[in-house]
């Protein structure tokens, strides 16, 4: 597989887990009623995973396969509560 295909797979990815990064945070912080707290949050975890996953000093195929695992898990998890 080409790599800048994989890397743009993984930037992608990389938007689901930042998603639920920042709503993780909010949560920690403020707890259930986390009101307009994401609106801080989520932009930080979106940040944080985009710079993961293109981070240069992991390979590429292990960046993809941690957002794929995230993005599972927290798509799993926002299945769940819904």
């Amino acid at each position: 597989m080409r790599r800048w295909l994989l890397i743009a797979g993984t930037v992608a990815l990389a938007l689901p887990v930042g998603w639920g990064l920042g709503l993780f945070a909010a949560y920690l912080i403020a707890g259930r009623n986390f009101g307009q707290l994401p609106a801080a949050t989520v932009p930080l975890g979106l940040g944080v995973a985009v710079a993961f996953a293109l981070w240069p000093r992991l390979e590429v195929r292990t960046r993809f396969v941690v957002m794929l695992v995230g993005s599972v898990v927290f798509v799993f998890l926002a299945w769940l509560t819904a």
